[in-house]
């Protein structure tokens, strides 16, 4: 695991301000937050370039200069195929894919597909915000099953979910493995529990499994959809390498189906609504992510780093910010923090990250119920940016 590190240089400052980044253009920062001197880590991207090789497809395809109607070639299936059965040990069929331009668009389509207007949809909150309006814009009702937090955990409420799935009106469930925000990684007797209470209700799974490639050491992600034969037909999982190589401007995610029916009735739901297939840069894109060597050292370097800057966060906070509560993160680069020892509601924190410490996190409250008090801290970033964004916290709160 030491060669990668010598290899790719995440310290790397690069200057996003004139990108059209919804994170960092300060234009965007000004019309969104009010204040363009914002230092900001909220918007679930990286700071780091992708990978060289990805960068050189990208060009190839570009210098090509034809970008006529295009067709998904047979090596990329062959990618994704490959990716999930050497890093999971998942056999995808070939057949069981479908792509769409996003996680969130796939999820849109499942809710059209799985439910009618009036059904509800359960959600595990605090959760990602984009799943509430993901449901309500279509008509459907959020059903929450809301997460238990004790001993600095969050855990599954099994008993309340089996009440909630008596519902006639419940018809599906988005599951976030891992965890956005709280950084679960669902253990798999957890996911066994979700999974039989689930399929004997008829209560479609869709697991948004965007950030299962990036997992802190000590844990292992689990796919539901292979703990069983009666969950695979019984699930939908989305996957995507927009979070893992930091393309997620490019548009694409792959969504594994293998129950023929559930399978079909998602394409025609996809084809009516006019959700298409990815441009021939987003697939050229994620085929040299999921094939070539260098793309998987870099994010074998890029979780070394990352486990360096959560180590970072933690030494730092418990040395100089003790009103701060770090919860323990299992995945992905996103870390939820708890501010509710400062006293202040979740306006009155709002008001003070981004008026007084000037630091643009995501705030708890936008998660749903359970996340007052908390926020949310992007460390994919610079060591350096994250030290800043520390430093002008503790300096607002020696200040309060």
């Amino acid at each position: 695991m030491s060669e990668p590190d010598t290899l790719f240089d995440f310290d790397q400052i690069i200057d996003r301000s004139k990108s059209n980044s919804a994170k960092w253009d300060k234009k965007i920062l000004e019309n969104g937050f009010g204040d363009p001197d914002l230092l900001p880590l909220w918007v679930a991207d990286m700071d780091f370039k992708t990978t060289e090789p990805i960068i050189n497809t990208l060009v190839q395809t570009a210098e090509y200069g034809i970008f006529g109607y295009s067709v998904i070639p047979p090596s990329f299936f062959d990618a994704v195929v490959s990716w999930f059965k050497r890093r999971y040990g998942w056999n995808i069929d070939k057949k069981w894919l479908c792509q769409t331009p996003g996680v969130i668009p796939a999820l849109d389509v499942a809710v059209n597909a799985f439910c009618n207007v009036g059904d509800k949809v359960i959600v595990q909150n605090p959760i990602y915000y984009p799943f509430y309006p993901v449901i309500e814009n279509n008509g459907c009702r959020i059903l929450l099953n809301p997460l238990e937090f004790s001993g600095n955990q969050y855990t599954m409420d099994f008993e309340d979910l089996e009440k909630k799935v008596k519902d006639p009106r419940a018809k599906m469930i988005i599951l976030c493995n891992p965890h956005n925000p709280i950084g679960r990684v669902w253990t798999r007797g957890e996911l066994k529990h979700l999974g039989d209470i689930c399929a004997k209700n008829d209560i479609v799974i869709v697991s948004d499994e965007i950030h299962c490639d990036l997992i802190f050491p000590g844990y292992k992600h689990t796919n539901i959809a292979t703990l069983s034969k009666e969950f695979a037909q019984n699930t939908v999982t989305c996957t995507s390498v927009s979070k893992t190589f930091n393309l997620a401007g490019l548009k694409i995610s792959n969504i594994v189906i293998p129950n023929d029916k559930l399978r079909q009735t998602f394409r025609n739901t996809q084809a009516n609504h006019g959700v298409g297939s990815p441009n021939l840069f987003a697939v050229a894109a994620m085929e040299t992510a999921y094939k070539d060597e260098t793309c998987e050292k870099w994010l074998d370097a890029l979780l070394q780093y990352l486990k360096g800057n959560l180590d970072f966060l933690k030494a730092y906070i418990k040395k100089n910010l003790p009103q701060i509560n770090v919860i323990e993160p299992e995945g992905t680069y996103l870390i939820w923090l708890d501010f509710r020892e400062l006293g202040l509601d979740a306006k009155e924190l709002e008001k003070f990250m981004r008026g007084k410490a000037k630091v643009a996190l995501d705030e708890g409250y936008t998660f749903g119920q359970g996340g007052e008090g908390f926020e949310r801290i992007n460390i994919a970033c610079p060591r350096s940016t994250l030290e800043l964004a520390l430093n002008k916290i503790k300096e607002a709160i020696v200040n309060i």
